[in-house]
């Protein structure tokens, strides 16, 4: 079962009736929790499919855009607490892996620490390649994101369409570029599982086992094919290890 159940900051993709668990996805630059809609069929049912939708996009499109990481986790944790307890799973792709990591911090100093945390397609905390991106003219900002794959050409060729995209594209850039952990943050003891696209340009896969240095955990390094968008193949497989807990 689908719907988009929840206002504020939270989308609720796939309902249980009783959730052991909470699987909360956080989006790429530019994206919404829509981007999650394909993995509601790979849900199991004692699963709730949850996914953060930040202002300026989808149902929030006239809201105020967010540009500071911290901040962005900050608004998800507060509505994460409410709902009913279980346990949580967080899985952020791009810039969204930035937030679910900030976001499992802080549900770690409220005690509240999720069983694992799943990061994709993004280098550790406080690094970023294409860092000045947000800044760049029109026509090499969206001819970049086109190469990624995350942008259909029609509507980079489309001026309505680039104009309605552009800000929530260039907030969440610079949010991810400007973005640094504190370097007071003890790290987590939950497992983290990391994933990286084949041939991700963004991203710099010898520098990706780096990532286990934020947890006391374990931490296991998944490649998979598809790029940078790489969630978007073969779900069913991503969703069977996301929720696979066996090996930690």
């Amino acid at each position: 079962m689908s719907r988009m159940g929840r206002q504020g900051w939270l989308r609720t993709l796939a309902t249980s009736t009783a959730p052991a668990v909470h699987l909360v996805c956080f989006p790429h630059s530019g994206g919404s929790a829509n981007a999650f809609r394909d993995w509601t069929t790979a849900m199991p049912p004692e699963v709730e499919l949850v996914a953060v939708q930040y202002p300026g996009r989808g149902d929030r499109l006239g809201e105020e855009l967010v540009d500071d990481v911290a901040a962005l986790a900050g608004h998800a944790v507060r509505e994460l607490l409410s709902l009913p307890s279980s346990e949580f799973v967080l899985f952020g792709h791009s810039l969204g892996a930035m937030v679910a990591y900030e976001t499992a911090v802080l549900l770690r100093d409220m005690g509240q620490e999720p069983v694992r945390l799943h990061v994709s397609s993004c280098l550790p905390p406080g690094d970023m390649m294409n860092r000045d991106l947000h800044l760049a003219p029109d026509n090499e900002f969206w001819a970049v994101l086109c190469e990624l794959g995350g942008i259909d050409q029609g509507i980079a060729e489309n001026a309505e369409l680039r104009n309605i995209l552009a800000p929530a594209l260039r907030s969440d850039l610079r949010a991810h570029a400007t973005y640094r952990p504190s370097a007071e943050t003890k790290p987590l003891a939950c497992p983290v599982s990391c994933y990286h696209g084949q041939g991700d340009p963004l991203v710099d896969e010898a520098r990706l086992p780096e990532w286990a240095t934020v947890t006391t955990g374990g931490f296991r390094l998944r490649v998979r094919p598809g790029g940078h968008f790489h969630v978007t193949t073969d779900v069913a497989a991503l969703v069977g290890e996301v929720l696979d807990h066996e090996s930690d």
